[in-house]
């Protein structure tokens, strides 16, 4: 088992990036990657999405929409994957889910599930997978791009955004590529937990979204 240590992220050998900084400095990275898979480890089991059609349709009971409108995005998606084939830099991303899941993390599963059926890498882990490494802690939420930039994404403690840490010691690169990677061969794929598990909740109560 990999070593929490090796894990470890130390802020002051990051450099903090506010939310425009990071978004544009991970764009520039991840177009320029290529011949490499880039990461995403997600753990959190929530998140504010903002400007998202389908995440508000959510947030007011509006399942059938929220659905539809995940749907819609597939197009998108596919454009995506094919230049990320093109570049030879397929982007694989592991979902770790709470059970039983929540409505937000459904509607989540629900979106991932669209993004992998149009060729995106999605594999689903249960939480207590990763519970050895949480003695003191939840996981951070990670990004490993082309195995030479680590990002701790950064959220405000209502799950929006704020922004991203960004390291670049190959070591610590590694040791998440490593992880994650080991993660991603053992989950399931999105497309069938949503089809085995997730589908059987009923949907969330109309009016407001339940926890």
């Amino acid at each position: 088992m990999l070593d929490l240590d090796a894990l470890h992220l130390d802020p002051s050998r990051g450099v903090y990036l506010p939310l425009d900084v990071y978004n544009s400095d991970f764009a520039e990275r991840e177009s320029a990657t290529r011949d490499h898979v880039s990461w995403k480890f997600e753990r959190r089991q929530h998140f504010e999405e903002r400007n998202d059609p389908s995440r508000d349709a959510l947030g007011q009971g509006r399942w059938d929409e929220a659905l539809r409108l995940l749907d819609e995005e597939r197009g998108r998606w596919l454009a995506i994957a094919r230049e990320d084939e093109r570049r030879g830099a397929p982007f694989r991303r592991v979902r770790v889910v709470e059970t039983p899941p929540t409505p937000y993390m459904r509607w989540e599963l629900h979106a991932l599930s669209v993004q992998a059926k149009a060729g995106m890498g999605i594999r689903v882990v249960d939480a207590e997978r990763v519970r050895p490494w949480e003695k003191a802690r939840l996981l951070p939420e990670v990004v490993v791009i082309g195995g030479r930039v680590l990002y701790e994404v950064v959220y405000t403690e209502a799950g929006v955004l704020e922004g991203g840490r960004r390291f670049t010691d190959a070591g610590l690169a590694e040791s998440w590529e490593r992880f994650i990677a080991c993660l991603y061969e053992n989950g399931e794929d999105v497309v069938s937990c949503v089809d085995r598990y997730v589908s059987q909740f009923p949907r969330p109560g109309l009016g407001r979204e339940e926890d």
